[in-house]
């Protein structure tokens, strides 16, 4: 068994958090957008007991997403992810915008996006579509039936879909 971390970067302190898995080749990296504590809490929660090896990391805003994906500042070392779970509603650069850079950069046009958000706005949901969304959920006021989508987000995107390995 493999030992991944998921890390919660922000400029002020991190937190780990183990997920186990299996070792089978390398790990699928996934890069969460998310600035709510609990939201991050449950999507690593149900992560946890994913057979698939992954590593999760977790930045807490769009501008820091954006230095991610560059390896600029503290990310100089962080791989490219190959799968990013996007928040719509995010401090210092939104969803909408962290997205439309990602799709217009060809470094990063190929990694597949999940916007995982509460808002089930029509023009919303149109945006993110006319940007090269790969995806659209909206999030549950539940929580139960948040980690069933979390669940259903690991089974089809970590098991299922076969991701671009880059």
């Amino acid at each position: 068994m493999q030992v991944s971390q998921l890390k919660i970067l922000d400029n002020s302190k991190s937190t780990k958090i183990a997920i186990v898995s299996n070792c089978l080749s390398r790990p699928i990296e996934i890069l969460l957008v998310e600035d709510s504590l609990i939201d991050i809490k449950v999507i690593a929660k149900v992560f946890e007991q994913v057979a698939t090896p992954h590593s999760l990391k977790v930045v807490r805003d769009g501008v820091a997403a954006i230095a991610y994906l560059c390896q600029q500042g503290e990310y100089l070392s962080y791989p490219k992810p190959d799968l990013i779970l996007l928040d719509l509603h995010l401090p210092r650069k939104n969803g909408l915008a962290v997205l439309e850079a990602i799709k217009s950069d060809e470094r990063f046009a190929d990694i597949p996006v999940i916007m995982l958000t509460v808002s089930g706005d029509q023009q919303d949901i149109a945006e993110c579509y006319q940007r090269d969304a790969n995806c659209y959920l909206t999030k549950p006021s539940n929580l139960q039936e948040f980690e069933q989508l979390v669940q259903i987000i690991q089974d089809f995107w970590l098991q299922m879909v076969q991701l671009p390995m880059t």
